[in-house]
């Protein structure tokens, strides 16, 4: 049986209760659930969370199908040395602080990644490395003293701010923030300190992971603050390592996505345009994530009224 031919990929969000989340992320394509829904999954191809394709003739269908079966037309020359989709794209809506806490950096639950602020309120805060002179030892006490926060450099962000946080750093944000997040598809985190919450759903703080956290610190990384951005012809570069590039693009003014033989992500995060491709057009605004795979190449991007669109490369460093 003949597959359909590749598309621009538009996909259903994925929520998730967290009890720190609020309920701003009703901007997105489906109602959200009850509760604190402090996540929704963008893109995601984790086997207990695969993101479903809501367009088209592939609607239904997973990341991990997609993958399986298009292989090198999705993915480029990428293709081969893949076993799942690289990334994980996200929205957080932190009503209060997440947990002061860690990835690792090694294998394949490494996880580096980078937030752009959407909404930031007055209270609102992100933490991004450790003082300097800050050792093991000084943070485990602090960890046993319940003052893990003297330790944590911090800032007020505001919207618009890009956050780099490579793995190994210690990191939160909250009270009252909703970002953006693009990160290595690893869903593992170890909690160094969790400002007392207790979970409704459970009546029970949420497990620390102090000794995993202490083990993958790198205690050398100093103070995090946000990007500057690197002007590239019409667009901004905020972020360029080896596990995504991202580039923010601003206006009304018809511009192209897209590249040759990649794949691309696009992300609205204000606005709304159309993306063109083979003279079939398709709508996005706020909240929509597209994937462009290979086979797609560049497109036309138009503009509806004043958009902010987000676009990211997987995996590989390149230039726009």
């Amino acid at each position: 049986m003949t597959q359909p031919q590749l598309y621009p990929l538009l996909f259903e969000p994925i929520y998730q209760y967290r009890l720190w989340g609020g309920r701003r992320l009703d901007f997105l394509s489906t109602p959200l659930p009850e509760g604190a829904i402090g996540e929704a999954w963008l893109l995601s191809d984790r086997d207990e969370h695969a993101s479903l394709v809501r367009n088209g003739a592939l609607q239904g269908q997973t990341i991990r199908q997609l993958m399986e079966t298009y292989g090198e037309e999705l993915m480029g020359p990428m293709a081969s040395r893949l076993k799942r989709f690289p990334l994980l794209l996200k929205f957080l809506d932190a009503r209060e602080m997440l947990s002061v806490q860690v990835h690792p950096s090694a294998g394949e639950n490494a996880k580096t990644e980078a937030w752009v602020v959407l909404e930031a309120g007055e209270k609102c805060q992100i933490y991004a490395g450790l003082k300097t002179g800050t050792t093991e030892e000084t943070l485990r006490a602090a960890v046993d003293g319940g003052n893990v926060e003297t330790h944590l450099v911090g800032f007020h962000p505001k919207c618009g701010d890009a956050v780099f946080i490579p793995a190994g750093t210690v990191h939160s944000l909250g009270g009252g923030i909703v970002v953006f997040e693009v990160q290595q598809n690893s869903d593992v985190t170890y909690r160094l300190y969790d400002w007392k919450h207790v979970d409704a759903k459970t009546g029970q703080p949420r497990p620390l992971q102090v000794e995993q956290a202490l083990a993958c610190i790198h205690y050398g990384q100093g103070e995090i603050g946000p990007v500057s951005p690197v002007v590239e012809g019409q667009c901004e570069r905020l972020f360029q390592c080896e596990p995504f590039s991202l580039w923010r693009s601003q206006g009304a003014v018809p511009f192209h996505v897209g590249a040759a033989r990649t794949p691309r992500i696009l992300v609205c995060i204000e606005g709304a345009g159309v993306v063109e491709h083979s003279g079939v057009k398709q709508a996005i605004q706020k909240g929509s994530v597209v994937l462009l795979p290979a086979a797609v190449g560049a497109c036309c991007f138009t503009p509806l009224a004043p958009v902010n669109l987000l676009e990211i490369s997987i995996p590989e460093l390149e230039t726009k």
